[in-house]
C-alpha cells in the first residue's frame, strides 16, 4: 500500500491516538460488555468529532474527506469508531435542517465535548427497512408533542445526551404520499420526565452498544422539531449519503487492517520448512481481497469529492457502501483463513474484528436494499418492493 493518501497529518495523529487504545483495550471493552468511554473521551478532546461542525458553532468546519480519513484511520489502527460515528453523520440532519435555536444551542455545547449526539432512532420492531410504515407517533399538544412508541437498534442510546428521532405526526392513512408525515425530533435525554422513556440494552454478537426503546408520553418541545412538521424523510434521507460514505471508510480502514494482519502472518508463519505465504492458495485471496479493496476506495474517494463539491451523489454513496463492506468482508475471510486456528484465539484480535465486519453487510443499510436501489434509481427497473 504505497500509494499516497489525502490528509496525512490528520491520518498521522489519528494513528497515534489510536496507539493508546490496543487490542488488549477493546478486548476488555468486549468482555465488559461495556463502551469504550476513554476512547470516545479521547477523540473528543482532539477534536475529531467535531471536525464537520462549522467553526461558527465552535467546531473544525472541515470537508467530508476529513471524516471519511478520520474514520478510515481509526478502523486501520485495529479499533472501533461504531462508539461514536453517528455524531458525525446525524449532525448533517441539524446543520441543514434545524433552525438557528437548535444550532446555537446544541453545536456548540457538541464541539466542547459537553454533549454527545451519538443516537438515531429510526428503525421499529414491525416495520425494520420499511421506514414509511413506522409507528411511534407524535401527537401535538400547546406547546408540546407528546411522543408514544417503540424504536429499536437505537445504538448508543445508553450513553449519548441527544437522540435525532423519526416518528409519525399524521396517520399514515391520511397522508398523499407515503413518504409524508412523518417528522424529525431533537430529544435532550438529560430533560426527559421521570417514566416517559425507557432504555433496554440489547446484547448482541459484537459490543455495539445497541437498544431498544420506549416512549410513554414522552413531552418534547415543539422548538426541537428540525425543519417543517411532515418532512421528516426527506432530511433524515438528505444525510443518508454522507452516511453511507462515512461507514464505507471505516469498512475500507478494517480492509487494510485485516490485509496487513495476513499478509504479515502468512510471510512470518512457517509450515512444512516453508513461509505459508508462499502458497498461492493463501496468497491469492488476499491479493484478491487488496484489489477489491482498492477498487472500492476509488469509488468512496469519488463520492466523498462530490459530496464535499456540493452534489449529491446517492449513486456513488451507495456503491461505496456496497462495494466497501465487500471488500471488508471479503479481507476478513481471507485474514481468518490465513490464521488458521490462531485466527479463533482472542489474543490474536482477529475474531473481534471479524465479528465487527459482518455488521456491515447489513447495517446502517443492508446489501440487498442498496442493491434495489441501484436497479431502480440508477438502471431504472420497476420497483421490486
Amino acid at each position: 500500500m504505497n500509494y499516497t493518501l489525502n490528509h496525512v497529518e490528520i491520518r498521522d495523529a489519528v494513528s497515534k491516538l489510536c496507539l493508546k487504545f490496543d487490542g488488549k483495550y477493546w478486548q476488555n471493552c468486549d468482555k465488559n460488555n461495556s463502551y469504550p468511554t476513554e476512547f470516545v473521551n479521547a477523540l473528543t478532546e482532539a477534536g475529531y468529532l467535531s471536525a464537520l461542525i462549522p467553526e461558527e458553532y465552535g467546531g473544525l468546519g472541515l470537508s467530508l474527506s476529513v471524516g471519511v480519513a478520520i474514520l478510515e484511520e481509526i478502523h486501520k489502527s485495529g479499533c472501533n469508531a461504531a462508539a461514536c460515528h453517528a455524531q458525525m453523520y446525524t449532525m448533517g440532519t441539524l446543520l441543514r435542517h434545524g433552525s438557528e435555536y437548535q444550532k446555537q444551542k446544541y453545536l456548540p455545547e457538541i464541539a466542547k465535548g459537553n454533549l454527545r449526539l451519538q443516537a438515531f432512532g429510526v428503525t421499529e420492531p414491525t416495520s425494520g427497512s420499511d421506514t414509511t410504515s413506522l409507528k411511534c407517533n407524535a401527537i401535538k399538544k400547546g406547546d408540546f408533542y407528546h411522543i408514544n412508541g417503540q424504536k429499536i437498534w437505537t445504538s448508543r442510546a445508553e450513553h449519548s445526551d441527544l437522540l435525532l428521532l423519526l416518528a409519525r405526526t399524521t396517520p399514515k392513512e391520511k397522508v398523499t404520499k407515503r413518504t409524508d408525515g412523518l417528522s424529525v425530533f431533537i430529544v435532550d435525554l438529560n430533560e426527559v420526565p421521570k417514566n416517559t422513556i425507557t432504555i433496554k440494552p440489547i446484547r448482541t454478537m459484537m459490543n455495539h452498544s445497541t437498544t431498544e426503546i420506549f416512549f410513554d408520553n414522552l413531552p418534547v418541545p415543539k422548538r426541537n422539531l428540525i425543519g417543517e412538521e411532515g418532512k421528516g424523510f426527506k432530511y433524515i434521507l438528505s444525510g443518508m449519503n454522507a452516511e453511507r460514505i462515512l461507514i464505507a471508510a471505516e469498512c475500507i480502514g478494517d480492509a487494510k487492517w485485516f490485509i496487513n494482519k495476513a499478509s504479515k502472518y502468512s510471510s512470518e508463519r512457517e509450515i512444512f520448512g516453508r513461509p505459508i505465504g508462499k502458497n498461492q492458495g493463501i496468497q491469492f485471496p488476499i491479493a484478491r481481497s487488496y484489489s477489491q479493496m482498492r477498487a472500492a476506495e476509488l469509488m468512496l474517494n469519488e463520492a466523498t469529492n462530490l459530496f464535499d463539491k456540493g452534489l449529491n451523489p446517492g449513486e456513488e454513496a451507495n456503491l461505496s457502501k456496497l462495494l466497501s463492506a465487500d471488500a471488508q468482508w471479503a479481507a476478513a475471510e481471507a485474514c481468518i483463513q490465513t490464521f488458521g486456528g490462531f485466527g479463533f484465539a482472542e489474543e490474536y484480535d482477529i475474531e473481534r474484528k471479524y465479528r465487527e465486519a459482518r455488521l456491515y453487510q447489513v447495517a446502517p443499510i443492508s446489501t440487498n436494499m442498496i442493491l434495489s436501489y441501484i436497479a431502480e434509481h440508477v438502471l431504472k427497473m420497476p420497483r421490486s418492493y
